[in-house]
């Protein structure tokens, strides 16, 4: 698409991303990134020490990216749509600690255990 995004919104991006991430596992892997993150914010900012704060990154994407290259086989999203792809990474993962993740994953046309 010559310079163009194939989604023009993250309405629009959200059923690709929820298709990106259709194993079960490869979206624990994400939640553990996530987690990790999570928890290296709250540990840098509670110690005043924020260099740790260059951890995220490396744990973040670390696991989600071992999940795409390993278990869906595919191209992580954030290649090509680097805002919308942290935006669904977190709002996965928040619903799905909130039990709410199912009926997207079913929108997307994705088979769910969630």
């Amino acid at each position: 698409m010559s310079g163009q995004s194939k989604y023009q919104s993250f309405q629009e991006f959200w059923p690709f991303y929820l298709r990106e991430h259709a194993h079960p596992l490869s979206r624990a892997m994400h939640y553990i990134g996530t987690t990790g993150v999570l928890a290296i914010v709250v540990a840098a900012f509670a110690s005043g020490n924020l260099v740790w704060l260059w951890l995220t990154p490396i744990c973040g994407y670390g696991f989600a990216w071992a999940a795409h290259f390993f278990v869906e086989k595919n191209k992580p999203a954030t290649f090509t749509y680097p805002l919308w792809s942290l935006i669904g990474d977190f709002r996965m993962y928040f619903l799905f600690l909130c039990g709410g993740l199912s009926p997207h994953l079913q929108a997307a046309g994705v088979n769910s255990a969630d």
